[in-house]
């Protein structure tokens, strides 16, 4: 049977509800191999947050940013950058926020696509209703995969939410840049965003962060480099500062990524005033899943979907239940979901063929790799040192300049760079990995296979890195821990 946009049908093997990156992976991996039939039920834009809102736009914005200042540190390069044109091939990455690309794939992967928003209606059923009033009630034989994703969240603070903050789908998409911007937050969306914007020609970006260090979730010396980068670049830093009051004059819904009024004024916990042209509140995201009929299945509305390393949706009898992405808090990650995505997909099929072989996802969690694509460059993968020792593990550690490697060095004579290997002494392993610096995100990829193959460090001693390349911190890591441990086996 062809696949089609709004099919006159009822029934499917599978039911996909959100028609992001992640339910597109589930749909076809429930499908390709299966014969199962798929439908993704969507409201929005096919391809979701990532594609349009996030990922795409985010590193459309980063790399022009990136290109400049590599060269402005190397003797005998100069570029220089045009925020139109950059806007302008922001707009060809995200395809205009036109989703037509995304519904031919689906149609020629055989998945059908159902316009509408969906909520379950009791155990295997989905009621879409249609932005033209009508409702339909389809039924899944096998399977329905949650994939509805988050929103960002604003706090609920004196005239913040009054004020119509910027929130990344704002700053990703923006089709103005403000001259004066605060950015509330000190994670991965505010420190990107303040990287970008200020790239971009914002002349003042002020960044209030609650907490004591930006990135709180890597090691330290990651948002340590971050932060001095940043105030280099001439980026304004209220660490341990928090909002007590906002003000705005004249706030008006002017539309996604335009200027949301007049002047806001940001009073911080300690008195200091900010006075901008723009507010962007990058504090979270909340899982988008109050008013997607989980009360109709014995579930609780709001929070996140507690899953198995199936991705089965805990609390939901008999295995029909998936929740992927963001819906379920495991990994707020494009590629986690993903991955995800693809162990439910097969998952489904597998069941629905009688097979006692079920994927697991644990061993993709514990690898768990990330990069932030500030500059520097942050990537890590697996447990910083602080979560391993919470997780009971003999833990050792080694650490090491990048600026110190030859590749480095050619790649800008003032390189500034850190990485840090965890490993689990007893078993002899790498359980985590944090690398920070210009060009460092390839090199994520290599920390997550040595987590998750569980490479001994003698196997991994005869991973030869090629000369000069980035790549040689792992001689230089794996020496250092040599070198301790003989000092430790000489005192």
């Amino acid at each position: 049977m062809t696949a089609s946009v709004n099919p006159d049908r009822s029934e499917w093997d599978v039911i996909v509800l959100g028609g992001a990156a992640a339910g597109e992976n589930a749909a076809q991996y429930a499908g390709q191999f299966s014969g199962l039939t798929t439908v993704l039920v969507e409201d929005d834009l096919l391809g979701g947050e990532c594609s349009y809102w996030a990922c795409m736009p985010s590193k459309a914005l980063l790399r022009p940013v990136e290109v400049v200042d590599a060269a402005e540190h190397l003797p005998g390069v100069s570029a220089r950058l045009d925020p139109v044109d950059v806007l302008v091939r922001r707009d060809t990455v995200i395809n205009h926020l036109d989703d037509g690309s995304q519904v031919d794939w689906a149609l020629h992967t055989g998945i059908d696509v159902v316009r509408g928003y969906g909520r379950l209606d009791g155990e295997r059923t989905v009621v879409v209703s249609g932005r033209d009033g009508t409702r339909r009630r389809l039924t899944a034989r096998h399977a329905v995969v949650i994939d509805t994703g988050s929103c960002p969240a604003v706090p609920d603070l004196p005239g913040l939410r009054g004020a119509l903050p910027w929130t990344s789908r704002d700053v990703t998409n923006l089709r103005e840049v403000p001259r004066r911007v605060v950015v509330v937050g000190g994670g991965v969306v505010a420190c990107e965003a303040a990287t970008w914007l200020r790239g971009l020609g914002t002349a003042e970006v002020s960044v209030v962060e609650r907490g004591p260090r930006l990135l709180s979730r890597q090691e330290p010396f990651a948002g340590e480099l971050v932060a001095e980068a940043l105030r280099t670049a001439g980026v304004r830093l209220f660490l341990e500062h928090g909002l007590s009051q906002v003000k705005r004059s004249d706030p008006r819904d002017t539309g996604r990524g335009h200027i949301h009024g007049g002047e806001v004024s940001v009073t911080l916990d300690d008195g200091t005033v900010l006075v901008a042209d723009e507010l962007v509140v990058a504090t979270g995201r909340t899982p988008n899943t109050d008013d997607i009929g989980l009360e109709t299945v014995g579930l609780s509305p709001g929070g996140y979907l507690p899953v198995d390393d199936h991705q089965a949706v805990r609390g939901a009898a008999g295995s029909w239940l998936y929740a992927i992405g963001d819906v379920c808090g495991r990994a707020l990650l494009t590629h986690m979901g993903k991955y995800q995505a693809r162990i439910a997909g097969e998952v489904i099929a597998a069941r629905a063929g009688g097979s006692g072989e079920l994927p697991s996802a644990a061993a993709g969690h514990y690898g768990l790799p990330q990069v932030v694509f500030t500059s520097p460059e942050v990537g890590s993968a697996g447990l910083t040192e602080r979560q391993a020792r919470e997780a009971g593990i003999e833990v050792e550690t080694a650490e090491y300049d990048l600026a110190a490697l030859a590749g480095t060095y050619v790649m800008r004579a003032d390189y500034r760079g850190r990485a840090k290997l965890v490993v689990d002494r007893g078993a002899d392993v790498v359980v985590g990995a944090t690398f920070v610096g210009a060009g460092i995100a390839e090199l994520v990829h290599s920390a997550t296979t040595a987590i998750v193959g569980r490479v001994p460090l003698s196997t991994l001693w005869h991973v030869v890195p090629s000369y000069p390349t980035a790549s040689e911190i792992w001689l230089r890591l794996l020496e250092t821990l040599r070198a301790q441990r003989h000092a430790a086996a000489s005192g």
